[in-house]
């Protein structure tokens, strides 16, 4: 029997553990599960699988749908949030084949890995590393109806400023000045606290909790950098525990990209590395920045594809509303060092070799992980392969605030996609890079593509409450 398979019924037997969860990925990059008692797990069942239905999960497979879940045995974990105790593992999809199974392509997990395999093969490098940030509310009420007599969202958080004549101690943080703001205004402390917690206890590497600018409760949990197909699995299970902690604590937590009107929104920046043979490869004294001509040319292939990136980085209609001037959220296409109004800002306090990066600025956490942090590295790759320099192309540096442009100016520089539509069609012009060595299938990225234009299709048809300000009356 295999080594890590005869751990898990070891850990099953010492924990009592009475259920095993599987785990699952949709195409929108949301958990699915099956769970099965756990006297009826053995060996056979980490080597076969469990089989289950693809086109529910949103895959347009020209095989058959009927696929088997392999589950990996390194993700094993308990899961903290079941009363009965439960053991939840992650894994791979697979295609039913005589004699053997093969990767569903279009499985998220299999194409990061699939990314991470092409990366090795170019002999560019052997190792990505990558630190998501992750922006979230935390609201002590929410709710919303979309029918024909009432279209609506109402959500609160107590110490708000909106709450200043009712929250009744005067506990009450002002617009936008939420900040790294301490007890008593940081009411979600323990809770956050928590959540840290579990991920330590995850296998997840957590470096600060703080609160964000929203005064209407934003929050941000920051985890140390992780490779590449590991932090796919991390992200995963880190949006799992915020959300689970918070309705354990009576709070619900969103990641949605721009919940309160007003208020900064939440992103969800992604900073990269590479390696080769355990060196940094982005790294050179005197290169601007200390970056290196391969983590210049790393930029140039970000840049060159943002604008299709967005439709992968920023899949949702409200995403755009949080990629708007004025909320520290990116909107110009370049670079620069500390500078947070470009896409791409290299951190000023990372002055080691081994440290020196970069974080793209404009994705979220409404997009599939393992689709977002593939599309990043091959983005990058094809800069370096095709040495697209961000300077000669008029990409920066920007080390300037960009929003202080005259208006003249501010017309001289390119932006991102300013609505999922734009940047849907973008994708369907600019994806040759994401279907390089097959990683990407055409299939995938065809079905992805009429996924959101669907939702595009559904929201156009839905009146919107500023609709009746502005027209009810003429």
């Amino acid at each position: 029997m295999d080594k890590k398979i005869q751990e898990i019924i070891n850990l099953i037997k010492e924990k009592d553990i009475k259920m095993i969860d599987f785990k699952m990925v949709d195409i929108n990059g949301q958990y699915r599960h099956v769970t099965i008692p756990a006297c009826s797990f053995d060996e056979s069942v980490m080597e076969k699988g469990i089989g289950f239905d693809a086109s529910n999960y949103g895959y347009a497979v020209v095989e058959k749908s009927d696929m088997v879940f392999i589950p990996d045995p390194d993700t094993a974990m308990i899961d903290p949030f079941c009363e009965i105790p439960t053991l939840t593992i992650s894994g791979n999809a697979m295609i039913i084949d005589s004699p053997e199974n093969r990767p569903l392509a279009q499985y998220p997990r299999n194409i990061v890995l699939a990314a991470e395999k092409y990366m090795r093969d170019s002999g560019i490098a052997d190792k990505m590393l990558i630190l998501p940030e992750f922006e979230f509310y935390l609201f002590d009420y929410v709710g919303w109806d979309v029918s024909p007599n009432n279209i609506s969202a109402t959500l609160d958080t107590k110490q708000s400023y909106w709450n200043s004549d009712s929250e009744g101690h005067g506990v009450i943080v002002p617009k936008q000045k939420a900040y790294h703001i301490a007890k008593p205004y940081d009411a979600s402390y323990e809770c956050r606290s928590e959540m840290c917690l579990l991920m330590e206890e995850a296998g997840i590497k957590v470096k600060y909790h703080h609160p964000e600018v929203a005064a209407s409760g934003q929050f941000e949990i920051e985890p140390q950098l992780g490779e590449m197909s590991k932090m796919a699995d991390a992200t995963m299970m880190i949006k799992y525990i915020i959300k689970n902690t918070a309705a354990k604590y009576g709070l619900s937590a969103t990641l949605m990209p721009k919940p309160v009107y007003g208020e900064a929104g939440s992103g969800m920046h992604v900073h990269m590395q590479l390696f080769k043979d355990g060196e940094p490869i982005f790294s050179d004294d005197n290169g601007y920045s200390h970056l290196s001509e391969t983590a210049h040319y790393f930029i140039g292939g970000l840049l060159k594809h943002i604008s299709s990136l967005c439709a992968i980085t920023n899949p949702s209609t409200n995403s755009f509303k949080r990629l708007i001037p004025g909320f520290e959220a990116p909107v110009t296409v370049g670079y620069a060092t500390s500078n947070r109004s470009a896409v791409i800002r290299i951190p000023a306090y990372a002055k080691q070799p081994e440290e020196r990066r970069f974080e793209l600025r404009n994705p979220d956490a409404t997009c599939n992980p393992y689709f977002c942090y593939a599309a990043l590295l091959m983005a990058g790759l094809d800069g370096i392969k095709n040495k697209i320099d961000p300077r000669t192309n008029g990409w920066g540096p920007y080390d300037f605030n960009l929003y202080n442009l005259p208006e003249e100016e501010k017309a001289k520089l390119k932006g991102l996609p300013t609505s999922l539509d734009e940047a849907l069609d973008e994708l369907e012009k600019d994806n040759d890079y994401l279907t390089a060595g097959g990683v990407f299938p055409k299939e995938l990225i065809a079905n992805f593509i009429k996924t959101k234009r669907a939702e595009l299709a559904e929201i156009a048809k839905i009146p919107h409450p500023v609709e009746f300000e502005k027209y009810y009356n003429l």
